[in-house]
């Protein structure tokens, strides 16, 4: 009944929690942004990281995109923040005491229950790197939810593009993520319930996860983050990779007019990471880039 229900709303394009049609999991007629402009962390210069109200703000701004990262819990849930562990820097306790430094590997979020993790406030403690973020009280969301919250707020108007990380590394493995093929499928059968798929880029520096997609979901888009430590060409990186990426999203330090020339040949897009001044992102643009990731989406 509950399929019923779904399918009826979707012809209607006026159901709850998702724009897009169940089926509609083929990216060939969906156009993704031609600049693609993505507050990092949803905007995390300006609101709490990670947060539905900080991709809410970041909507308001006008990006196209809303990038975010992604772990999975102990018991399986797929939730929508950035570290290993819950952070002393931002994060308070759930009765609203700081986390010592000396607990900073106490609280693991893939040894901890949803349920026991939503309860931590990552959005009150005043952020030494980020002195403008507005503070508000909030958590760490499911995925699920924040994927139904932003349908729902951009309901009738443009569908917004997801720029989601898997955070996992093959030393993480069963330590503080899954094995890349139980995160992957964990992830992805989110996206497919919730009818996104069309709108996805799938983001990491781990490859596994990107290869496992290639493989699995040759559908779905991906995007290659290197950093300065990766001292490869763009042919040694896409060879290592095994496959084209739809982007190659890099530091933006190491853009240079050849990087984006290269990756241009190869018809793979360039979205570059966190650059967080008008004039490192009027330099970016300049050299011809499809995008850009910033912290501070105000600026763009």
């Amino acid at each position: 009944m509950k399929n019923v229900i779904c399918v009826a709303a979707v012809a209607l394009l006026s159901f709850s929690g998702c724009k897009t049609m169940k089926n509609s999991n083929s990216t060939a007629s969906t156009e993704f942004p031609a600049f693609s402009t993505e507050g990092h962390r949803g905007a995390r210069g300006l609101m709490p990281e990670n947060t539905i109200i900080g991709m809410r703000h970041t909507i308001d701004l006008g990006v196209t995109t809303l990038e975010m990262d992604t772990h999975i819990t102990k018991d399986g849930k797929v939730v929508v923040t950035h570290d290993d562990y819950l952070s002393p820097g931002f994060m308070l306790t759930p009765d609203g005491k700081e986390i010592p430094k000396s607990d900073a590997k106490k609280y693991p979020v893939y040894q901890m229950n949803y349920s026991e993790l939503k309860q931590f406030d990552l959005g009150t403690k005043f952020h030494a790197g980020f002195p403008d973020q507005k503070k508000i009280k909030t958590y760490i969301p499911l995925l699920s939810d924040l994927i139904d919250d932003v349908q729902q707020y951009t309901k009738g108007k443009k569908q917004m593009f997801y720029n989601i990380e898997t955070k996992c590394s093959p030393k993480g493995d069963g330590i503080v993520n899954p094995g890349p093929e139980e995160f992957v499928k964990l992830l992805m059968d989110v996206i497919e319930e919730k009818g996104i798929t069309p709108y996805v880029v799938i983001q990491s520096f781990d490859k596994r996860t990107l290869q496992i997609l290639n493989k699995k979901y040759p559908k779905v888009r991906t995007s290659y983050l290197i950093d300065d430590k990766n001292k490869k060409t763009v042919a040694q990186n896409i060879d290592d990779l095994g496959f084209t990426p739809f982007i190659l999203s890099p530091a933006f330090k190491m853009v240079t007019a050849d990087l984006v020339k290269q990756c241009h040949e190869r018809k793979i897009k360039v979205i570059p990471w966190t650059p967080n001044t008008k004039e490192d992102i009027a330099k970016l643009k300049q050299l011809n880039v499809d995008g850009i990731i910033s912290d501070y989406p105000n600026l763009f």
